[in-house]
């Protein structure tokens, strides 16, 4: 996939932010921001923590593969994502997440999705030139 294409490095840069601050969100809570004295793993179990921190980084990781423009960025937040948000709603109760977060993870799947189809669409009219 070329991501080099202007119009789609913006829209690429623009995702790999989002992806980035709900991976810091993801890791916020794991250190147990606003928990008080409660351990996070206390509350949210210890496979709970643990899915939270293999998407966390998955996420953080692919925040900087979509910033370098790297395809594996786009591949390993699509991934992670979907696999979430699968577990989620199979009803999985250590993986927990807000309205609010299910639908930016929504988003950013489809962001995804629309990258990959804008990308292959200039392949093909740069391939027809």
């Amino acid at each position: 996939m070329d991501f080099n294409a202007q119009p789609i490095g913006i829209y690429i840069r623009i995702v790999a932010i989002i992806s980035l601050l709900l991976g810091l969100n993801d890791a916020a809570r794991l250190l147990g921001v606003n928990l008080g004295d409660v351990s996070p793993i206390a509350a949210m179990g210890m496979t709970g923590f643990v899915y939270l921190a293999i998407f966390a980084l998955a996420r953080l990781f692919a925040a900087v593969g979509l910033w370098i423009k790297a395809s594996w960025g786009a591949v390993l937040l699509v991934g992670a994502t979907a696999v979430e948000l699968a577990l989620h709603l199979l009803g999985n109760p250590d993986v927990r997440m807000s309205a609010f977060g299910f639908a930016v993870r929504i988003v950013l799947l489809a962001s995804i999705l629309i990258i990959f189809v804008l990308s292959v669409r200039h392949s093909r009219a740069r391939a027809a030139d």
